[in-house]
């Protein structure tokens, strides 16, 4: 495999704020915790979209090959049966283009979902270990279209801790 290589950290929503936010439970038994501000930007005429999704299982070092974006509204990853996920995501530069040199990856947990900011680069649902499903949330219709597909120079995932082909993740 080559091409630029990205590792996979830990979640980290201090790094992951300019894309978006990290979905995580609240610590206390009986609090909520609210994201319902992350779904404002859209366009007016679109309504919500709810699927769920089935994801086959992918290894590590992993090459992409393909990038997403949703430009008007955020999308919402919520695990329902995963184990670990891979969230990838970039920056665009001033056109709108993907910053590929500037891609972070993050190894996600099945107890935690995130929510892409509109207009952010981000791989599609990638799940480790065994088949996954999630629930995915967005908004779509309206008079502009908000699924962008890109092909990319390949970015290879990997873990730091072991970058052998194939290699598993802890």
């Amino acid at each position: 495999m080559t091409g630029l290589s990205v590792a996979l950290q830990a979640p980290d929503p201090e790094a992951f704020a300019p894309y978006g936010q990290l979905v995580m439970p609240p610590d206390a038994p009986g609090t909520r915790r609210f994201f319902s501000d992350a779904l404002q930007a859209r366009n007016e005429a679109s309504a919500p979209v709810l699927h769920v999704n089935h994801v086959n299982p992918q290894n590590l070092p992993l090459e992409v090959t393909g990038i997403e974006r949703h430009p008007h509204a955020a999308q919402c990853f919520f695990p329902i049966d995963v184990v670990r996920y891979a969230v990838m995501v970039m920056p665009s530069d001033v056109a709108g283009e993907p910053m590929l040199d500037q891609a972070l990856g993050f190894l996600m947990p099945g107890t935690m979902g995130v929510i892409f900011h509109p207009g952010i680069w981000h791989l599609g649902a990638t799940v480790f270990d065994r088949p996954g499903h999630f629930a995915v949330l967005m908004w779509r219709g309206g008079p502009v279209q908000d699924d962008e597909f890109r092909t990319i120079a390949p970015l290879i995932l990997h873990d730091p801790a072991n970058s052998g082909v194939g290699a598993a993740l802890p």
